[in-house]
């Protein structure tokens, strides 16, 4: 009997069955761990956006004295009592006969500007009571976070406007005004300014081409500098005009301001310029908090950050992923399909081509930062230093292309993911029969018909496999960014109104810089903390998007030669 279950054991693993199952569970273990780290990032990130209750919180502080916090209660944990003496410095004295567990709670009471800072510990055993009075009011600030309190009063040019019930009423209306004013002032900084100064100094650099050319004197010339100086006359006056206007919305933005009741009883005075946005979190319900919610996602997705990246939106960052990308994506394609072309189709297969391929397989186990040094030192300074030389003289000594920028990050990040298109792209090409190249060739088309009709598109599934690895490692790579052209923030977009329009030499913001950025080189770590997973996961999803895309493209190739019509 025992000899035939082990004969049994023995040929059900010499089936190969036992393999198949550990694979599987192999399988079934990496899903579940990458859902749960994304289901992780997805609630810690994007649950910030949740207009929490404001709790006020009567509690005995660690020198004695009764105090009140008005704030957000963001997490709580519990501490062994030894740990919670020795980092505090107190004595068993303080704690309940036979505590051996502390608990508290994180609060944010936010008023950092008159009453820093805007996180603190506050011990559960110390609290005497926790109430979430409907009245409380949360105002999101341009600068200096958030302030908790209670609204008193509205002022116009420093006059009563509107008190107790009455001023949340007026409040609103006046947030309304205060947004629709600056969204004209961003619009007149960013629109007319922008373009006034651009030509203003393109203006300028083309006086500069002329003084460096010399022979100033002749007719042509003299004509031309005469045209320079009627446009920037013009330039220069419609520059006051501008500017009187936003004197003006300025002013207008000023007018208006509020006094809130902090926990403690005193009160502050803040001008409605500072205000982005105000509710009363503990008087929403669901429908107004999950109004709120989406609110204030749109507004993360759609604005420029704020407050060392720790407030506001991350749009310039989503928009200088997406571009580099993209821009990348173009670039590498054609040459790793041209290396791969010639590797398989036209070189004499030897000892040399054995040689390049070893190069190119090590070439894609080069650490990113060595990709970076080199795009620091061959693109930016000598491509980019050549160019500036050659094309843009009068710009010098200030580098128009001989800096860190868009273009030399997208190259850079090119020559790292090209081996793993060439590798792709050689693996279709090997896949494809002979015989197709041979039956093309016996009915009379060329050999550069034949890799452009038939041997390219063919192969192009392959091709695509590439571009797809290539985007998932070079969205989420930092390192060699660092040195060719992300930037903690960027003033403008790659792409605006002015000639020519996409401005490949500008810096840009990227999601992978800006996650290492706030979660490492943040002041406010405690504000900074769902922001990090709320990017990360914006990455993750960015980058399944731009996979999914190439995947379905790369579907709908395979299904084509293969004949079948989709």
């Amino acid at each position: 009997m025992l000899k035939d279950k082990t004969l049994g054991v023995r040929a059900w693993f010499g089936s190969g069955e036992p393999w198949i199952w550990m694979n599987a569970g192999a399988v079934a273990i990496s899903i579940a761990a990458v859902v749960g780290v994304v289901g992780l990032i997805a609630v810690r990130g994007f649950a910030h956006f949740w207009p929490a209750d404001v709790a006020l919180i009567d509690y005995v502080d660690s020198l004695g004295e009764r105090r009140m916090a008005l704030g957000e209660i963001i997490e709580s944990e519990t501490l062994p009592a030894y740990q919670y003496l020795e980092a505090t410095g107190k004595t068993a004295e303080d704690l309940a006969p036979g505590q051996i567990t502390v608990e508290r709670w994180l609060v944010k009471t936010g008023n950092r500007r008159i009453a820093p800072p805007d996180f603190r510990w506050v011990v559960a055993h110390a609290v005497t009571s926790v109430t979430y009075p409907e009245d409380a009011v949360v105002l999101e600030r341009v600068e200096w976070g958030n302030a908790y309190g209670y609204l008193r009063a509205v002022y116009e040019d420093g006059k009563v406007s509107s008190e107790g019930t009455a001023a949340w009423a007026d409040l609103a209306g006046r947030i309304a005004r205060v947004a629709g004013l600056r969204e004209v002032l961003r619009g007149l900084e960013r629109s007319d300014l922008n373009r006034i100064n651009y030509e203003l100094n393109r203006q300028r650099l083309q006086r500069r081409a002329i003084d460096l050319r010399g022979a100033t004197d002749d007719p042509a010339t003299q004509a031309t500098l005469a045209a320079i100086e009627a446009a920037e006359a013009a330039l220069r006056s419609e520059y006051d005009e501008v500017e009187q206007r936003l004197r003006a919305y300025q002013a207008e933005l000023r007018r208006d301001s509020l006094l809130l009741e902090l926990a403690d009883g005193t009160t502050e005075t803040i001008s409605l310029a500072e205000v982005v946005k105000a509710w009363q979190p503990n008087a929403l319900g669901v429908g107004g908090k999950t109004a709120h919610y989406f609110q204030a996602l749109g507004a993360f997705l759609t604005e420029d950050p704020r407050e060392a990246n720790t407030e506001g939106g991350i749009f310039p960052a989503i928009f200088g992923t997406v571009m580099m990308v993209l821009l990348m994506s173009v670039l590498v394609t054609p040459f790793g399909v041209i290396a791969a072309v010639y590797l398989r189709e036209y070189a004499r297969q030897g000892p040399l081509v054995r040689l390049i391929r070893i190069a190119v397989n090590n070439l894609a186990g080069v650490p990113s930062i060595v990709y970076g040094v080199f795009g620091l030192g061959f693109f930016v300074y000598f491509l980019g230093g050549s160019l500036d030389a050659l094309f843009f003289p009068e710009a010098l000594p200030s580098p128009t292309f001989g800096t860190p920028g868009l273009l030399w990050a997208s190259l850079t990040l090119a020559l790292l993911t090209l081996p793993v298109v060439v590798v792709s792209t050689e693996e279709g090409l090997t896949r494809i029969p002979r015989s197709l190249r041979e039956g093309s060739l016996a009915l009379g088309a060329t050999k550069a018909e034949t890799l452009f009709k038939v041997i390219l598109p063919v192969a192009s599934p392959s091709i695509l496999t590439g571009v797809i690895l290539a985007v998932a490692r070079a969205a989420g790579e930092v390192a060699p960014l660092m040195l060719v052209g992300v930037v903690k923030l960027a003033p403008t977009l790659p792409i605006d109104g002015n000639f020519p329009y996409v401005h490949l030499e500008r810096k840009f913001m990227h999601l992978g810089f800006h996650i290492y950025d706030v979660g490492f080189q943040s002041p406010n770590v405690e504000a900074a903390r769902p922001l990090v997973y709320a990017t990360a996961l914006l990455l993750v999803i960015i980058i399944l998007v731009l996979n999914l895309t190439a995947i379905l493209l790369r579907g709908r190739l395979e299904n084509r030669y293969r004949g079948v019509e989709t």
